[in-house]
């Protein structure tokens, strides 16, 4: 059965609050099983299932256990949803070969999500990792 625009955008919106609130059971309402997620600024991380994607979001909440991601743009055309975000939290986590820094980060990001029969299918999302490295303090300035 096909979505609606504002299906689509309710389900995108769905998934930022299970995010949020840290609650991935909400997921498998609203996330295919072969859920694809496609990301140049984590070429070592690979997204090909619900299970691989839920290990993925609490890996993020290790390393910014008091992260929270803001919607300030939602734009939707047919199955694809377009977000524009704010992405705010505390390294306290080992981030690759980074260690904790103890240091808060705020960053926009981007990313269009396709939705598929109410659930998301796929995902390509973008940020800039140098600067956020360096507001970490792990690149000079």
């Amino acid at each position: 059965m096909p979505t609606t625009i504002e299906q689509n955008k309710a389900t995108i919106q769905r998934f930022w609050e299970a995010m949020n609130s840290r609650q991935l059971e909400a997921l498998d309402e609203i996330i295919a099983p072969d859920v694809v997620r496609h990301c140049e600024a984590t070429p070592g991380v690979e997204v090909r299932s619900l299970d691989q994607l839920k290990d993925f979001l609490r890996h993020d909440t290790d390393v910014f256990p008091d992260s929270i991601q803001t919607i300030t743009h939602l734009i939707a055309e047919e199955n694809l949803v377009a977000v524009w975000a704010t992405y705010e939290g505390t390294q306290k986590g080992a981030m690759g070969p980074f260690p904790p820094s103890d240091i808060r980060v705020r960053f926009d990001f981007g990313a269009v999500f396709r939705v598929e029969n109410g659930k998301i299918t796929e995902w390509w999302v973008t940020w800039d990792n140098m600067a956020i490295l360096q507001m970490l303090g792990h690149l000079p300035q």
